[in-house]
């Protein structure tokens, strides 16, 4: 009980000092005029951004800071005070960002994100621009009715709430998923909210920009207009695919100087080209004009699956663990500094209206995501998404770090002011109502807690667990193949030599690019996928000089349907006993376990055959 609570409240604490600081800052702290402050007017029809003065006959160079109102020409020197605890709002997008999507792919538990890769891929990109969309056309209408009613001080238009909509599509459900994982709740539900809120702020990043870059033809940059609108989604699509491509490379890249050089026997410089070469794929990004943030995701998800098996143990820990400090610190520096700029921040513009229109906005916009996807998803998916877990996504739906710095990113105008105001109350909102009630949900909902992820499989028919592994293995199945036999051994000292899968002719190569390892059996990875995405002929278990194969014995009479059974539980069961060796396609992995006798049963079986 005391983790759960650690978990909820972290988030949640961490905001209070930031709050307290900018009441402090606000409130509290007054600096003197400085005598040496002259205030001169003069007509200039521009904001330059540099400007030359000439003080009898010398030139000083002065830089644009920021607009001042006519009411705070007095009190220049507090204004510099909260500039000086104000940062960069490219600092949270350059420094801060980066290890958080980043630990988010690297973490990502492959297993159960590709057993639900259709219904994730579903969630994360037509859901989220469903919400976009959604929001963005209710924010419409009540800058409409704001405007009817006198209330707004400055343009807003349709691309500006479809922005706003953008931003807000962000989830961010960090609080919830930590308490998932010390309540160990329901494996699916946790892979897809997980799996929808890792793609969800890459979709979300370059749904904005997208937004952003939409420029009709013509005078009016804020009309309607086909052209543009397909230029955006061009635009989205190019930078998706190019942030994709470039984080991936990236890990590849990182995968083969690690596999092919000695840095193994040096950890500590290991890790550091580690830490390195993922860092530099957001550099490496926004340098081709792609989007950083999403190519570092691709790129920890590269070398989660790559890299990682190429590390030496130490090296293995100590990105992990590495990666896991910089996403707590960046994360909850993010929440502090939400608090400060809720005091601090000059341009606030708070509009009770436009605020009461956003929550109903999100709300709904959450709901078109949620609920009439999850529907259509069902009626291709044997394991059903139930209303519970409907329902317990919908509430997990938080905004944080990301939706607070896509709205700060820009606040030049007033319809960018009065969207980051409004999106600091709604996270400030989410992550305390929502984040605190998540335990309390669970409860209420009746959701599974206490699954063991690894073990969660065990127990269920063989018929329904055959049938799942097809359901699930359709879309990633051709991946999978390919992987296995052509990318694993290259980029890692895993899979069957590329000898046994290449053609003939690329004898030559093959053997040049196959390490020793792969040989002699060594290092091979256990992959965690195997057994969702393999078919029930793939597997065959050697113990001593016997064999038990997957389906040699799943046809005939009803006696051999149940040896077939029992060889499938006992398949299941037998990776706990005795030195034995798993066949794959081919490919012998050698697992030494414990001297333990294996049953007597499946021995029995397995000499004999069926009856």
């Amino acid at each position: 009980m005391v983790n759960i609570c650690r978990c909820c409240m972290a988030n949640i604490v961490f905001l209070f000092p930031g709050v307290l600081m900018g009441v402090i800052l606000r409130y509290g702290i007054h600096v003197p005029s400085d005598v040496n402050n002259v205030t001169l007017s003069c007509q200039v029809q521009t904001s330059p951004a540099t400007l030359l003065v000439n003080v009898s006959g010398k030139y000083y160079e002065y830089t644009l800071k920021g607009e001042i109102g006519p009411h705070e020409l007095n009190n220049v020197q507090d204004n510099e005070m909260l500039r000086k605890v104000t940062f960069d709002p490219e600092v949270f997008f350059n420094i801060l960002l980066p290890p958080i999507i980043f630990y988010a792919g690297y973490s990502l538990k492959r297993r159960h994100f590709f057993r639900n890769l259709g219904s994730i891929l579903a969630y994360a990109f037509l859901g989220t621009a469903i919400s976009c969309f959604m929001i963005g056309s209710i924010m419409y209408g009540c800058v409409a009715l704001m405007k009817v009613t006198g209330q707004l001080g400055g343009d807003f238009y349709f691309t500006d709430c479809l922005l706003f909509g953008a931003i807000v599509s962000a989830t961010d459900p960090v609080t919830v998923l930590a308490i998932f994982h010390e309540l160990q709740v329901d494996v699916e539900l946790y892979a897809l909210l997980f799996g929808e809120s890792v793609l969800n702020d890459a979709v979300a990043i370059v749904l904005s920009s997208s937004i952003v870059a939409y420029q009709p033809a013509g005078d009016n940059s804020h009309t309607f207009d086909v052209t543009a609108m397909f230029k955006s989604i061009g635009i989205f699509l190019g930078i998706f695919s190019g942030s994709f491509a470039m984080g991936a490379a990236t890990g590849v890249v990182t995968a083969l100087v690690t596999k092919f050089t000695k840095l193994r026997e040096f950890p500590l410089l290991e890790t550091g080209l580690f830490f390195l070469m993922s860092w530099s794929t957001f550099l490496l990004a926004e340098a081709c004009g792609f989007t950083g943030v999403v190519a570092v995701l691709f790129c920890g998800i590269t070398q989660a699956h790559y890299t990682y098996n190429n590390l030496s143990t130490e090296s293995q820990h100590r990105t992990k663990q590495l990666f896991e400090l910089l996403n707590f610190l960046a994360e909850n520096f993010i929440f502090s500094y939400m608090g400060l700029t809720l005091f601090t921040f000059q341009n606030h513009n708070f509009n009770p209206t436009f605020i009461v229109g956003a929550f109903l906005a999100i709300f709904l916009g959450r709901s078109a995501n949620i609920y009439p996807l999850s529907c259509l998803l069902n009626l291709g998916r044997r394991n059903k998404i139930g209303t519970n877990l409907q329902h317990m996504m919908m509430f997990a739906g938080l905004r944080g770090a990301m939706a607070f710095a896509l709205a700060i990113r820009d606040t030049a105008t007033y319809a960018r002011q009065m969207m980051f105001s409004t999106t600091l109350l709604i996270v400030f909102f989410t992550v305390w109502v929502f984040g605190g009630g998540t335990t309390a949900m669970l409860s209420c909902l009746h959701i599974r807690v206490g699954v063991d992820s690894d073990q969660e499989h065990l127990g269920v028919p063989e018929s329904e667990r055959r049938s799942t592994k097809a359901e699930s293995a359709w879309l990633f199945r051709l991946w999978y193949n390919f992987d296995h036999n052509y990318l694993k051994p290259l980029l890692t000292h895993s899979g069957p030599p590329l000898t046994t899968t290449l053609p003939t002719c690329c004898g030559p190569v093959a053997r040049c690019l196959t390490s020793p390892q792969a040989y002699e059996n060594q290092e091979q990875l256990k992959d965690d996928d195997s057994d969702l995405i393999l078919n029930d002929g793939d597997i065959s278990l050697t113990y001593g000089d016997s064999t038990v194969n997957a389906d040699s014995v799943t046809s005939g009479g009803t006696s051999r349907r149940i040896v077939g059974n029992s060889s499938e539980d006992a398949l299941d069961r037998e990776l706990a006993f005795g030195d034995h060796e798993l066949v794959i396609r081919g490919t012998r992995l050698v697992l030494p376990m414990d001297d333990s006798e294996p049953p007597s049963s499946l021995v029995d079986s397995a000499r004999h055959g069926p009856a």
